[in-house]
């Protein structure tokens, strides 16, 4: 009885085991199943964006966040690296501290920008004096000995703190109107007295740099993102003095204080570290495979972000969505049959210099590129997919969309074949190298106002529901990419005439990476 039951029951299984072979409805079932039942997006958001923090390129917290990416997928049994793609200015931001002293004392809402020089350890008490409103050049070259020893208050004061939406909603039409018109009036003028200086506020021999070097103490800002309570903060072009981005409000406090003659003086202690050149890395992440281990079906977003928040929805949720999808795929899927890769991309604030420096060092996975899947802009369900000028991307974007559950699908606006898009983001790295990289565009959660760059960009800004919804949507895009019979057409198609200038519109050409950029 013994020899005959053990190649029964291995004949048992075998028929069972056959008879209930996966199905492409299986995995996809299997993939929601796991998204929504043992989701990590929010563990994986607190560690990256409460523990580590933003993710500046150059800084060590960016350096951090590479080795956490490679702990993680390799703690669920992915292959992953850091690979060096450059070197970019090291620094790293310490406290910033802003207190108004006189007329009267008030802590005030503020930081430093990236990239800015510290004050000496007890900090600088200085008057804060506006940028004069000379006639030319040569009034302003005489004005500068005032600049010695001051804070240069170096940004237009806003007429309102309120954002528009809430004077569309309470305001009369005429009041509304009024405060627009006074509000572009003020533009033009302030864009005129930074012009009238003969200097420009960006690049080399800035304005900035002008009134560090006439003695200045510091260069004060406001760079507000049109929402209550936010501003965007950017890099500081001074080199020697600190530049501080500080709210509307008490940006406009400082501002009116001087304008009236109150001398404002405030006390400012900013803490930085300049660490010299650093290595910068790409983290990229592999489920090699097993059919066609040489195509490859990729993942992007870029890992990199500025510092005024957490990073948390530029792009920390296009991160939490490839790593959650590369999770689910190792588990529900850890054969496919063409190599998945999933990149991490550094300095792509600076002008995607990961995901180009990748296109020009690994022209194999490039050329050999079924898809790629890019998601950078914000928190919010996808909504949009474009064939980004790829003839044919209809049919093989549409097989796999099918597959896609109709709760996610239905909600995603396509066009085919549409054009290839700006430079905005990573996947235009590879679509100008001629590979199919396609945008996972998403709902506004008004991004560009509120945590787009801002100081405001907090894990609290995440809107887990969606986040999901969209790793599901990459996973299932993926293992159908990765399954497909059928190898992607490059074939792209004729660009429209510009109308503004009646000439034929070109396809982006690949432009390099900055690999030692930042350095002073």
């Amino acid at each position: 009885m013994k020899t005959f039951y053990k190649p029964f029951l291995f004949l048992l299984t075998l028929v069972v085991s056959v008879g209930h072979a996966q199905t492409a409805d299986d995995v996809v079932k299997s993939i929601v199943k796991e998204a929504n039942e043992n989701s990590q997006l929010e563990i994986l958001a607190h560690e990256l964006m409460d523990v580590i923090g933003p993710r500046l390129v150059g800084t060590p917290q960016m350096k951090q966040a590479n080795d956490w990416a490679v702990a993680k997928y390799q703690g669920w049994g992915i292959t992953a690296r850091n690979e060096q793609w450059g070197e970019w200015r090291g620094w790293e931001r310490g406290i910033t501290h802003i207190d108004l002293v006189e007329p009267r004392v008030r802590t005030l809402e503020g930081m430093m920008l990236a990239w800015s020089p510290g004050t000496p350890k007890k900090g600088v008490t200085a008057e804060c004096v506006i940028l004069p409103d000379v006639a030319n050049a040569e009034e302003f070259k005489a004005w500068l000995p005032n600049a010695k020893g001051k804070f240069v208050l170096l940004s237009m004061n806003q007429p309102t703190g309120r954002p528009d939406y809430n004077w569309e909603e309470f305001a009369t039409d005429e009041s509304f109107k009024k405060m627009r018109d006074e509000r572009n009036a003020m533009n033009r003028a302030w864009r005129q007295r930074i012009r009238n200086t003969g200097h420009s506020t960006r690049g080399a021999n800035s304005l900035q740099q002008v009134l560090e070097d006439a003695g200045a103490v510091g260069i004060i800002q406001s760079n507000w993102s049109r929402g209550f309570g936010v501003n965007k903060i950017f890099g500081a072009n001074t080199k020697k003095v600190p530049t501080v981005d500080l709210s509307l409000e008490d940006y406009g406090l400082l501002y009116r204080l001087a304008e009236h003659g109150s001398k404002p003086q405030i006390r400012l202690k900013a803490e930085s570290k300049d660490l010299g050149p650093q290595p910068t890395y790409n983290t990229i992440a592999e489920i090699k495979g097993s059919e066609k281990p040489n195509e490859y079906v990729m993942l992007s977003a870029h890992f990199d972000s500025w510092d005024g928040g957490t990073g948390a929805t530029d792009n920390g949720t296009g991160t939490l969505v490839m790593m959650e999808a590369l999770r689910i795929l190792k588990k529900i899927y850890p054969n496919p049959k063409r190599t998945i890769l999933v990149g991490h991309w550094g300095s792509e604030e600076q002008g995607l210099n990961g995901s180009r420096a990748f296109v020009e060092d690994h022209p194999e996975v490039v050329d050999n590129l079924q898809a790629l899947f890019n998601q950078d802009n914000g928190t919010g369900r996808v909504v949009r997919l474009s064939g980004q000028g790829f003839l044919h991307a209809y049919d093989y974007l549409g097989r796999w969309m099918e597959k896609v559950p109709r709760n996610i699908s239905s909600q995603i606006e396509t066009t085919f074949p549409g054009t290839p898009g700006g430079g905005g983001s990573d996947y235009a790295a590879f679509v100008a190298a001629g590979a199919p990289g396609f945008s996972l565009s998403s709902l506004n959660w008004s991004y560009f106002s509120y945590t787009w760059h801002t100081n405001r960009d907090t894990y609290d800004k995440i809107v887990f529901d969606d986040v999901r919804n969209n790793a599901i949507l990459t996973a299932i895009l993926v293992y159908m990419a990765s399954e497909d019979p059928e190898t992607t057409s490059r074939e792209r198609s004729v660009l429209p005439v510009n109308p503004r200038n009646g000439q034929q519109r070109t396809w982006p050409t690949p432009r390099k990476a900055n690999r030692k950029g930042g350095m002073n």
